[in-house]
């Protein structure tokens, strides 16, 4: 310990608030140093849901209670007064990322403090194993239940599957439908945990039991959906289970209304059980796939149904009935988008779950593809839906840039193209393709050249339709021209922009071959020397970056360094001494002259300033996740260099350095550790101290002093 300094702060409770004590251990001045901060604040950049709202739930007995889940972005609470979504689990760290799935979310009727998630992204053996978490302060803080199973909140089915459920007769009977290890239940409000050995379904793999419903005035009685098999019935709260004789086998989602009639959607269309027997309710004119239905709490014969349409669909079709399905009535619709970006087919796209408020009369909630809707008044003709975001930022983050002047920041991301941000805390006015033609699915790179900020390039593409082609702009954002050419079936990853010919660049292409153009895209050549490129389009590496000075290419691969000397055309290996390291990230320094740095996650941080023919391994740093440069602060040259990692002394976490990683300063928020898997950093080049992380499902978060 005598050759570093570690300020620790020591924070102790008084009358009139915290009283933060730094203690100080000296060292060898020349030697490297880290200390801790906690001067910053994070908050998501504006841009507005975006990501898939997998379910709603209002509380039967407090007003304006409602939660929502979602496949990647974790759980929330609506804030009714400021009609703002509260993020309930961004406490998790990126060692437990997993846990932003959401599988499934449970409210206990009886009491309105009392709620469980079960969370976890993905099934497979490398993800991790799920688990349930209960809540007795509407989700302020979390216990960890010893349930520890495979789920999968971002897998197939997610959008129809309600898997977790509380007795209303007894909050301490909850049972979970796993995607993959059956029935399970507790007796004791979640404390201990067993498998129901006496259900005789069998789900679909990796779906497994998708919806498990109560009875609200009938002790004992619950129904279990096995996908692809049916829905079961238990009359002693899941002692014993019988088939539904003629129950539809890939049941969506189910409900219960208050007289006991069942109903469920399924890919054929709506079915209705009541005296033992099934009948077909499906609306006229429908899709035959539906997924959303909704009883009414207060009103057994008012059903709400939503037809299930794939994305990109304007035919959505959400039907009402006021005599149990007997009849429909298709419903009209306003729309008061809170978000200007969202086009008006956004509304219902893949709806997941609709809901009538139980405490609000005519009020109902819908989520979908891109987050939730409310409207007062359902009964209307055409009922106004609003969306509400606020609080709400789920996108999946590939791309970030902030040019040296022009907007503040750019985004690539998938499903929603990306955004100019000329504002961090206003939502966008559109998306980067804007409505002429050139918006993409996803937005996979961005670049401007360091001789002209306000020319740039970027590469995306439609995974929808397996077209890909790119994007150039001399405005800075405002107009954008697509490539007059790009190969067919060939997926662009990563894009890098010569710093003194903006129309030159290098594109690393999906295992294939790297690209080159030297004119804005309308004709290009394969780059030789350099190996075929990672397999995508879901990449998070960042291999490829041209020099900030000269005509000069730098790309990592396998613990290879290789350079091109002659603006792209051919790459040789310069330095072959790294570790082989998948999550890697290449980027050069601004300003200088062949300074190159390359992030090996566990393997380091590492430093070159001859053009990458020899690297020093930066000390201290024992993890390199992500790193970024950002404009110097005043009265100095070096830029601002930022690290999500991990600093020997100083643990995980986001941190600052502004002396080329001699020192090292925290600079992260413990209760908002970002994450959700942040797979992008960048760091502002107009202002000192402004710092971007992108995540997997959380949004874009930035950091200010």
């Amino acid at each position: 310990m005598s050759d570093r300094t570690f300020s620790i702060p020591l924070i102790g409770a008084s009358s009139i608030g915290l009283i933060v004590l730094t203690t100080t251990i000296a060292i060898t001045p020349a030697q490297p140093s880290c200390s801790v901060t906690s001067s910053y604040k994070w908050q998501n950049v504006a841009i507005g849901g975006g990501g898939y709202v997998t379910g709603v739930y209002p509380h039967p007995l407090q007003p304006n209670l409602v939660y929502i889940r979602t496949d990647v972005g974790g759980f929330y609470r609506w804030n009714s007064v400021d009609k703002k979504w509260i993020p309930l689990t961004d406490h998790f760290p990126l060692a437990q990322s997993h846990y932003y799935g959401g599988e499934a979310l449970a409210l206990d009727p009886q009491n309105p403090n009392v709620v469980y998630i079960a969370a976890g992204k993905y099934t497979n053996t490398g993800a991790g194993l799920g688990t349930i978490f209960k809540s007795t302060n509407k989700g302020n803080t979390w216990t960890k239940l010893p349930i520890d199973l495979p789920m999968g909140g971002n897998e197939e089915q997610r959008w129809a599957s309600e898997r977790l459920a509380v007795n209303p007769f007894n909050s301490n009977i909850i049972f979970f439908g796993s995607r993959t290890n059956g029935l399970w239940k507790s007796a004791d409000g979640g404390k201990k945990w067993a498998k129901v050995t006496s259900f005789g379904g069998t789900p679909q793999t990796n779906i497994g039991i998708s919806n498990i419903v109560f009875h609200k005035t009938v002790s004992g009685l619950l129904y279990a959906n096995a996908y692809g098999d049916g829905i079961y019935a238990s009359n002693d709260t899941g002692v014993t289970w019988r088939k539904l004789a003629g129950s539809p086998a890939k049941v969506n989602r189910i409900a219960l209304a208050s007289n006991g009639t069942l109903y469920a959607t399924h890919n054929s269309g709506v079915a209705k059980y009541t005296n033992g027997s099934w009948t077909n309710i499906t609306p006229a004119n429908a899709q035959t796939k539906f997924s959303a239905i909704a009883v009414n709490p207060n009103n057994p014969d008012q059903i709400l149904s939503v037809d299930y349409q794939a994305r990109n669909s304007e035919t959505y079709k959400i039907f009402k009935s006021i005599d149990g399905g007997s009849s429909w009535l298709q419903k009209k619709r306003v729309l008061n988008s809170q978000v200007p970006w969202w086009p008006d087919w956004y509304f219902a796209s893949a709806a997941s779950d609709i809901e009538f408020d139980p405490k609000t009369p005519g009020r109902v909630w819908l989520t979908d593809w891109y987050g939730t809707w409310q409207t007062e008044k359902i009964d209307t003709d055409s009922p106004v839906w609003s969306n509400y975001e606020n609080g709400h930022e789920e996108v999946v983050s590939f791309a970030l840039v902030s040019p040296k002047i022009g907007s503040m920041l750019f985004s690539g991301l998938a499903d929603v193209d990306g955004f100019k941000h000329n504002k961090l805390n206003t939502y966008p006015c559109t998306q980067l393709g804007g409505t002429n033609g050139l918006r993409f699915q996803d937005t996979y790179s961005i670049a401007y050249s360091e001789s002209n900020p306000l020319r740039l390039v970027r590469v995306g593409g439609n995974r929808w339709n397996n077209t890909y082609n790119g994007a150039t702009s001399t405005d800075g954002g405002q107009t954008w021209k697509k490539f007059s050419s790009f190969p067919q079936n060939t997926i662009p990853l990563r894009v890098a922009i010569s710093p003194t010919n903006p129309n030159l660049f290098v594109v690393v292409t999906s295992q294939g071959q790297p690209l080159r153009t030297t004119n804005n895209g309308a004709s290009w050549s394969k780059v030789s020397g350099l190996p075929y490129g990672p397999q995508g389009p879901w990449y998070w590496g960042q291999p490829l970056a041209a020099d900030k000075v000269s005509n000069v290419f730098y790309y990592y691969s396998n613990g290879k360094v290789y350079r091109s000397s002659n603006g792209g055309a051919s790459f040789s290996v310069v330095n072959s001494s790294l570790a082989i390291e998948r999550w890697s990230m290449l980027k050069t320094v601004p300003g200088v002259n062949g300074e190159v740095w390359v992030s090996l996650n566990w393997n380091g941080l590492h430093r070159s300033t001859d053009a990458g023919k020899t690297f020093t391994k930066i000390p201290l740093v024992e993890r390199a996740y992500l790193f970024a440069f950002g404009k110097p602060q005043p009265g100095s040259t070096i830029p601002a260099l930022y690290l999500y990692g991990k600093i020997a002394g100083l643990g995980e976490g986001v941190f600052r350095s502004l002396d080329n990683a001699k020192t090292w300063t925290t600079i992260s928020d413990p209760q908002q550790p970002i994450g959700n898997d942040p797979n992008v950093m960048e760091a502002s080049q107009q202002q000192f101290g402004l710092v971007f992380l992108g995540t997997n499902g959380r949004g874009i978060y930035y950091g200010t002093p």
